[in-house]
């Protein structure tokens, strides 16, 4: 396919286009900051720009049959929540417009774990956790994600014939991030943000492929994370500590996830490949 990936200069976008265009695609880069050999610099609040952009660019490229939307201030606190809010909505709301006005009916875009209720300062309703129960967004960050899925379900209904993947990252981690891992044993409340959670960006991507073949009319969400967690302690033993009292749904495994990605392995065919263990 040809792929536009917004965003394509972030921590998850470098290896998104890195990793689509060796599978055979022709991915167009559009960021605001990076070299200019490497993508195409849009200001993805200015509609104007997204439009054309994904219209096409002099001898880049002269439309394209998917986007993949990654671009966003990437966590809360990095700017203030109104800068936060502008941006990230004004963004998404351009991204898939110009995207449905030029024809172009595959879109995936990067939703977030956030929208299950993190830092899970109040518990979360199970675990582990999965797309079933309504969002609990915490912060203005989280806010737009679940306003941003909100977006997809309605667009959809006006479009039938538009798909919309939301993949709910969680906190994505490249090889060289992996060496403090082992650190994290010593407090279990240090990373109980995410429920221990994590997604190479390398599966990330590989997430975004599956939800492009999978494509099909509607909307739908699904959970991306790692196989495992980020601790060498046992999940009974860290739900015990951190969260009492929270029903627990099935066997929690040894080390497994508890951010249920069942869902994106049924539907999806989602299987990640990396894990921290191994490097």
């Amino acid at each position: 396919m040809r792929i536009a990936v917004t965003g394509g200069n972030g921590k998850l976008g470098r290896t998104v286009v890195r990793e689509l265009t060796a599978a055979g695609h022709s991915v167009v880069n559009l960021d605001r900051d990076g070299p200019r050999e490497a993508l195409t610099r849009v200001d993805l609040t200015d509609y104007g720009q997204v439009i054309d952009a994904l219209g096409g660019i002099d001898d880049r490229h002269d439309g394209v049959d998917a986007l993949v939307h990654l671009a966003a201030i990437p966590a809360p606190g990095i700017m203030s929540d109104v800068a936060t809010f502008q941006n990230n909505i004004l963004s998404t709301f351009n991204a898939f417009h110009a995207a449905i006005r030029l024809g172009i009916d595959r879109i995936v875009y990067a939703s977030s774990e956030t929208v299950l209720g993190l830092p899970f300062d109040t518990p979360p309703p199970y675990i582990p956790v999965d797309e079933e129960y309504a969002a609990r967004p915490e912060s203005v960050y989280s806010l737009v994600k679940h306003l941003e899925e909100q977006l997809a379900i309605e667009l959809v209904r006006w479009h039938p014939e538009l798909s919309i993947t939301a993949l709910r990252f969680s906190n994505v981690m490249n090889p060289e991030d992996y060496a403090e891992f082992p650190s994290f044993d010593a407090d279990a409340t240090a990373r109980k943000w995410n429920l221990w959670g994590y997604i190479d960006g390398r599966d990330g991507a590989q997430a975004i492929e599956r939800a492009l073949e999978h494509a099909s009319p509607g909307f739908d969400r699904f959970i991306i994370a790692a196989a495992d967690t980020v601790m060498t302690r046992p999940n009974a033993e860290l739900v015990a500590e951190v969260f009492p009292g929270v029903p627990v749904n099935g066997d929690l495994g040894v080390n497994d996830t508890l951010l249920s990605i069942d869902k994106a392995r049924r539907v999806l065919g989602f299987d990640p490949q990396h894990s921290w263990r191994d490097a």
